[in-house]
């Protein structure tokens, strides 16, 4: 795509300078603040019935987004491919994570890249479950 004067417009310094900006979201720092806050309880709400420890402090949680029209994608993991529950836990995120006020939608997406082990649990999970 060309501007008026013939120059391609990713060629231009605007166009660069622009690119280079980061981009400001809708959302203020005090409110997302508070999403990841409550993001993060509503996420230790959900367990595995097999291990007495929320799924957050486990670090099956690799990642959370949310855009600014407040869409949550979490990008989890389970403790091994073949766990019994692989196929309610995303639903039961998803329920949790809209219970979140403001929260438009909610996405949980099962990864296996990088494998979970016990180096992602917290300090609280290995605790409580006598792993120290």
């Amino acid at each position: 795509m060309t501007d008026m004067d013939g120059k391609t417009i990713s060629d231009s310094e605007a166009f660069a300078a622009s690119w280079d900006e980061p981009k400001k979201s809708a959302l203020s720092q005090a409110e997302l603040d508070r999403l990841t806050d409550d993001l993060i309880a509503a996420l230790k709400t959900v367990f595995d019935p097999e291990i007495p420890v929320d799924i957050y402090e486990l670090g099956l949680i690799y990642k959370v987004d949310v855009n600014d029209e407040r869409d949550v994608v979490v990008e989890m993991t389970l403790t091994a491919p073949g766990c019994p529950v692989a196929g309610e836990m995303p639903g039961w995120v998803e329920a949790a994570v809209m219970t979140v006020e403001g929260v438009k939608s909610a996405h949980a997406n099962l990864v296996f890249d990088p494998p979970w082990d016990p180096s992602k649990m917290s300090d609280e999970a290995k605790l409580a479950l006598n792993m120290f």
